[in-house]
């Protein structure tokens, strides 16, 4: 008996029921023997219908029904799969990694990931996907989570205290951070600490432990006031690019305090 060839329904449905969620054009068209524009047009009358949704050109997930209103699968259960097949060391940094440690003061309306390159947002259905440049990012330390659909790796509350700190433009401003460092510093190891400053930029170090001593965790700041005392050549303003003719100075942290911060309530 001649065997009958899988549609492209059957097929993403023997994918989820094996529990993989993530399936590329290039799969699905080997999987059907079906030509390019045949798969095209298929998946394409299934993202109509809601079944499957493309954050990526030629990537697809699977929409179970409880994200049906979401229009797409969750950030966290698809960008290790899309990292992966793009040959991309990545992590979720920035809020994101707060949220996974507990420290996010409000819910981040983007998922944030941290590449070596730039690289376009996503959006998908609701759910959008930002990426910001980190240098070094093969030397961030990372702590693997788990998701329903797997493992995502997240940037260490060292780290993550770290690029709030760089990123602080992107992340709501200096009030914000100190906010999260607040919530965030009861998990920060002040040995992590200094490795971690090792990856950044030194003026992130002299920001990052004035911010931590505001927010009230300066038993987390002795290691890594002495990085400063040894390596910072140069006092920086804490706020880069904002003049401010009574800005007092820290010698600490060889710091101009040009603005005032405060933790949010």
């Amino acid at each position: 008996m001649k065997r009958e060839r899988p549609t492209t329904r059957s097929y993403i449905r023997d994918l989820a029921a094996s529990g993989r969620y993530t399936f590329t054009s290039s799969e699905a068209r080997t999987a059907l023997s079906v030509s390019a524009d045949a798969v095209r047009l298929a998946l394409h009358r299934l993202i109509q219908e809601g079944e499957i949704a493309s954050p990526a050109r030629g990537f697809y997930v699977i929409v179970p029904p409880e994200y049906r209103t979401l229009g797409c699968l969750p950030a966290d259960q698809f960008i290790p799969a899309l990292m992966q097949r793009a040959g991309l060391l990545y992590y979720a940094g920035l809020l994101t990694a707060a949220q996974y440690h507990g420290a996010a003061h409000h819910r981040p309306q983007e998922f944030q990931v941290m590449l070596a390159k730039a690289r376009r947002p996503i959006h998908c259905g609701q759910v959008r996907v930002a990426f910001f440049v980190r240098k070094h990012v093969h030397e961030i330390s990372l702590q693997s989570f788990n998701t329903p659909r797997g493992v995502i790796q997240v940037s260490t509350p060292e780290a993550t205290a770290l690029d709030l700190v760089g990123y602080q433009q992107q992340v709501g401003g200096l009030d914000q951070v100190v906010t999260i460092l607040s919530e965030l510093a009861e998990k920060i190891d002040p040995q992590k600490l200094v490795v971690s400053a090792l990856t950044a930029p030194l003026p992130w170090a002299q920001r990052l432990g004035y911010l931590l001593e505001q927010a009230g965790a300066t038993e987390k700041t002795t290691t890594l006031k002495s990085l400063v005392k040894n390596d910072a050549l140069q006092t920086v303003a804490l706020l880069p690019g904002v003049h401010a003719d009574e800005a007092r100075r820290n010698a600490d942290w060889k710091l101009i305090v040009n603005v005032d911060v405060e933790v949010e309530t």
